[in-house]
């Protein structure tokens, strides 16, 4: 297997990594110009710049480029602290963040999925929307998805592989819908779930997952309401406070996981997302 080839193995598993290329050597240099080395979220490598004391700090550089998302070029003049074999050698390396398109999983196609899909698109995200009513999960009805799903809630995730950098939004039609998707989503690994509803709404559901034996650990993954608190009303709204926080979650936690501190909602009760639930 050669570099490229891991790096679409790893995009498809949702895992970032960073490609370091040399791009100038000046003097002396353990490699030359077009060598690459490809670094992992775990900090292990394929290929080689070197190895000796810049390889390290290049390794080092990458993973900070992988939790910032932003390429960077790094210097470096080889001497003996950088090897002990090579001095005077001057080196340049560009190293590039390689992130996989960030997932969302939107269950429900009535109005709050539909302009959910559109804004989610909008953003840079893969879209899958998933419903078990065909008359709404259609190209014609949610043509910003990249992937429309029709199936009961209940096994809605069945073959799809998640990662924690999946987020999943619950927009679906009536209470029982979102408990069957509030299960399938748990099952995951995706780390951030999100849920449209009422604080009246989360205790009910929490009650529930309860006492079927979902962990403390489980139903704390669970965001409710969804959605940063900033009003909204008409599901275009929703739709943007909802993107706004998976956004902020996205960057304060980098590109390979999500933390739970940015996206809690302290809330009140508040009837936005309580009327956009029961919609469709």
């Amino acid at each position: 297997m050669d570099i490229y080839e891991e790096i679409l193995r790893l995009k498809r598993d949702g895992r970032p990594s960073a490609l370091a290329t040399i791009v100038q050597c000046i003097g002396s240099s353990p490699q030359k110009e077009g060598s690459k080395m490809l670094v992992r979220e775990d900090g292990s490598i394929m290929g080689t710049l070197g190895g000796g004391c810049m390889e390290a700090e290049v390794i080092q550089a990458s993973l900070m480029t992988i939790r910032g998302g932003r390429p960077v070029t790094f210097p470096f003049e080889l001497t003996e602290r950088h090897g002990g074999l090579v001095c005077g050698g001057k080196v340049l390396v560009y190293i590039e963040p390689l992130v996989p398109e960030p997932d969302i999983f939107i269950l429900g196609a009535g109005h709050v999925g539909k302009a959910l899909a559109k804004a989610a698109r909008f953003c840079g995200f893969r879209v899958t929307v998933a419903d078990d009513r065909p008359e709404y999960a259609n190209r014609e009805n949610i043509p910003d998805a990249s992937e429309i799903v029709v199936r009961d809630f209940n096994d809605v995730f069945c073959g799809i592989v998640m990662h924690k950098g999946s987020y999943i939004v619950i927009a679906t039609r009536g209470h029982n819908h979102d408990l069957d998707a509030l299960r399938s989503a748990l099952r995951t690994k995706a780390g951030y779930v999100g849920l449209l509803g009422s604080r009246r709404k989360r205790s009910v559901l929490f009650k529930v997952l309860k006492e079927e034996g979902f962990s403390d650990e489980d139903i704390g993954r669970v965001i409710i309401p969804v959605g940063l608190p900033i009003g909204s009303v008409t599901p275009e709204e929703i739709s943007v406070s909802i993107m706004a926080q998976i956004i902020q979650s996205r960057r304060e936690n980098g590109p390979s996981g999500l933390g739970r501190s940015s996206c809690r909602r302290i809330g009140t009760e508040n009837g936005e997302v309580e009327a956009a639930s029961s919609s469709q």
